[in-house]
């Protein structure tokens, strides 16, 4: 095999390789926390933030859910919606001092909510489930709505997902899902939504499925990259052995 033919079989090996790489990086998800989805809310408005509950233990399954609610930003409008398989419960605390809202005097606000799965149905082990929640009006005096979660599994360990942001804007061992809030007043964000609804651009649940098509891409592109440095490699093998 002459230096040129083998350098240039390295190198298409090596194209493929580093295709699979990215590939496999940019489709591999986070660390499997409980999150919030979507990440941000406008503020004072309304929305739907699910929690997305991963199973992480290898041996057990998820049974149970806890979300606790922000006492110093209470949300007066908290709606669950079915999952077969599953029962919510929704605890209320009272609101001292008590708020105004549309007129009305508020004394008590939802402080948890709590999904619990029925007997045989669990969230098993390489499977994740969303729990959706209705909630507004969002806080206007906060840019940031953290709500942690419990997560309970089918062998008895509990796992509590509240630890803060830090300071130094790094991730804790076990952080809390949270929303971040954007102002009302929020043109850019607005103009930004009304423009893709507009024009037929992916919305972030778009998004997330083009990126997952991407990273199936990907990892074709590397396999179809290994099998070219492969093929001119016994080529190269070929014609050496019958020159000879």
């Amino acid at each position: 095999m002459s230096s040129s033919t083998r350098r240039n079989a390295l190198r298409a090996g090596t194209v493929g390789a580093l295709a699979v790489t990215v590939a496999v990086i940019g489709a591999a998800p986070a660390l499997a926390h409980v999150t919030a989805q979507p990440g941000t809310a406008q503020q004072g408005g309304y929305s739907v933030v699910a929690l997305r509950v991963p199973t992480e233990s290898d041996t057990a399954g998820t049974v149970k859910l806890q979300v606790t609610l922000p006492p110093d930003h209470p949300i007066t409008s908290v709606r669950t919606t079915p999952r077969p398989g599953w029962t919510a419960t929704m605890t209320k605390a009272p609101l001292n001092p008590p708020i105004q809202r549309s007129g009305r005097t508020i004394t008590e606000a939802v402080s948890t909510v709590t999904w619990t799965a029925d007997p045989g149905t669990r969230i098993a082990p390489g499977e994740f489930a969303d729990f959706p929640l209705s909630l507004g009006p969002l806080p206007t005096d906060t840019d940031r709505l953290v709500l942690p979660a419990v997560q309970t599994y089918d062998n008895g360990e509990v796992v509590a997902w509240d630890q803060p942001p830090a300071a130094d804007g790094s991730e804790p061992e076990r952080p809390a899902p949270s929303v971040t809030l954007t102002p009302a007043d929020d043109e850019a964000g607005t103009a930004l939504v009304t423009s893709a609804s507009a024009t037929g651009a992916p919305t972030a649940g778009a998004t997330d499925d083009t990126a997952r098509w991407l990273g199936g891409a990907g990892l074709l592109v590397g396999a179809l990259g290994l099998g070219v440095g492969a093929g001119a490699v016994l080529r190269t093998r070929r014609t050496a052995g019958a020159g000879k």
